[in-house]
């Protein structure tokens, strides 16, 4: 398997559901701007995401897919089709049960999670009907993240990749035909996760067919395999937990700032999403498997290289793409959101959480790359301990930066964490002997930084006067903003190969 192929489709899978995301944020933005409902709207969808990730894509998958993986090479599909039955079964009935409190529970969850919202009763009401639609969500897309899991370990990325693209349909759906219909119509967005949550399962069904593997509901709660499952997931679920404790009690600093605040947040954090899921996301889902193969058959030094190839790549693309959000940061917000009742003062709020942001993101982006390395050795507890402490450390980040620059300073401890958490996890495979770097880094950053200054001045050239970005058309700047971004996309990549890099040096196969 090509895995830079591989990650070429999963990668463009994961742009056109980035692009579709973009339109359904704009179309949020314009309807209803960044306030008190947008605020109620983000704290209820972010606590079905944090359950979501407890139970599927984070502690879920960490400790199912190494052992599916290693069952399906060492044992045969038998065996891993046995696993996917039991386990599945398992995760349903827990996810149900959990859904079911969480939506009998909502005004006590909406206490603890967003505690300045006690205020303002309107907005506080308006969370809790919100995050009574939403938690649904949580059971339907676990169920879509097992699919996932089993799908990636079967080489079917793109599938997995594309599914998100039917959330975001459903999210611009309902707001723009459902909303005017609603006596609230805050409430579309919570229909459009609902639905949104339905259609991604029932997308992933066909495909799981195809290859014999679509679960079926045999409960076994003494089965070797779920026992194994629930043991590993038991520090994944805390290191999970400490990344989305992390975030929702940034909710809760932002929710005693400003009105505005955490929509601010969530706008900037949704760009950040971008390279995030683009790279990020994908290449961490692609090495995993090859991972585990590598370590099942002892290939040592072919599990250090896939390492080394995996932060080369995240390193030349992730460093120019931080440069980028920070430089331009006011073209692309103001293009994307600055229109309805999304204002100046909203794009000038979110252009500081971003550049905040682009501080971590080759942190972000590095976790997502580093931990894999553990994960595929079944080691969930080094990774977690890292976490922890660092949660700590970003805690007291957020309370000092919180005072010196509002709801910026949240963004810059979350990326600072970040950039922490991927150092130590680095540190941790080297002591271990789990990597070794090749040779030839320094000269490898050095041609970064420069290929970097050079596509940032591009950008700090070409786009002039902040007042155009903020008083334009959106079609004037969508003129002008496109071809400024693949000026400095060309200048960026021109600028690496006139310094000797070539596309055939990121070839790699995988297991």
């Amino acid at each position: 398997m090509n895995l830079l192929k591989a990650l070429a489709q999963t990668s463009s899978m994961t742009l056109l559901s980035r692009i579709l995301g973009f339109i359904r944020d704009a179309v949020i933005a314009h309807a209803f701007g960044a306030g008190g409902l947008t605020d109620a709207f983000f704290v209820a969808f972010r606590i079905p995401n944090l359950l979501r990730r407890l139970f599927a894509e984070g502690a879920f998958s960490q400790a199912f897919v190494p052992l599916l993986a290693a069952a399906k090479t060492q044992k045969g599909e038998e065996a891993a089709k046995n696993l996917i039955d039991h386990v599945s079964s398992f995760l349903a009935v827990v996810v149900f049960i959990t859904t079911l409190l969480g939506v009998i529970f909502a005004p006590q969850v909406v206490y603890l999670s967003a505690p300045g919202f006690r205020a303002d009763s309107v907005k506080f009401n308006t969370t809790v009907d919100l995050l009574r639609v939403t938690f649904p969500y949580i059971f339907f897309i676990a169920m879509v993240s097992l699919s996932a899991g089993i799908l990636n370990t079967w080489n079917r990325f793109w599938i997995p990749a594309f599914t998100p693209v039917l959330l975001n349909l459903s999210f611009i759906l309902c707001a723009l035909l459902l909303a005017p219909h609603l006596s609230a119509p805050i409430m579309a967005l919570a229909w459009g996760a609902f639905f949104g949550g339905i259609l991604q399962l029932l997308f992933q069904v066909p495909f799981l067919k195809h290859i014999r593997m679509l679960p079926r509901f045999r409960l076994a709660l003494h089965d070797a395999g779920v026992k194994r499952v629930l043991t590993l997931m038991a520090p994944a679920v805390v290191g999970v937990s400490v990344g989305q404790i992390s975030l929702l009690i940034s909710t809760v600093f932002a929710s005693y700032l400003p009105t505005g605040s955490v929509s601010w947040l969530f706008y900037a954090d949704r760009l950040m999403e971008f390279p995030t899921g683009l790279l990020g996301a994908a290449l961490g889902t692609i090495l995993l498997p090859s991972l585990v193969k590598h370590h099942s058959l002892g290939h040592h030094d072919r599990y250090s290289d896939l390492l080394d190839w995996g932060l080369r790549l995240t390193l030349v693309l992730t460093i120019p793409a931080a440069a980028a959000l920070a430089v331009a940061g006011i073209p692309l917000i103001s293009t994307l959101f600055l229109r309805g009742a999304f204002h100046a003062s909203d794009a000038k709020a979110v252009d500081l959480a971003l550049i905040a942001y682009s501080i971590g993101l080759t942190g972000l982006i590095g976790v997502k790359i580093l931990a894999p390395g553990f994960y595929a050795k079944q080691d969930i507890k080094t990774p977690v301990k890292i976490a922890i402490v660092v949660l700590l450390i970003t805690q007291v980040m957020n309370a000092v930066f919180m005072q010196l620059f509002a709801h910026a300073g949240l963004a810059l401890a979350t990326g600072l964490g970040a950039c922490i958490n991927a150092t130590w996890l680095l540190v941790g495979l080297r002591r271990r002997g789990l990597y070794h770097a090749k040779a030839g880094w320094g000269s490898f950053l050095v041609k970064i930084g420069i290929a970097t200054l050079v596509m940032s001045a591009v950008l700090w050239w070409g786009q002039g006067e902040a007042q155009f970005w903020l008083t334009g058309s959106t079609l004037s700047k969508l003129v002008r903003l496109i071809p400024l971004l693949l000026v400095a996309a060309v200048s960026y990549f021109m600028s690496l190969w006139l310094m000797g890099f070539r596309f055939h040096h990121f070839k790699k196969e995988g297991a």
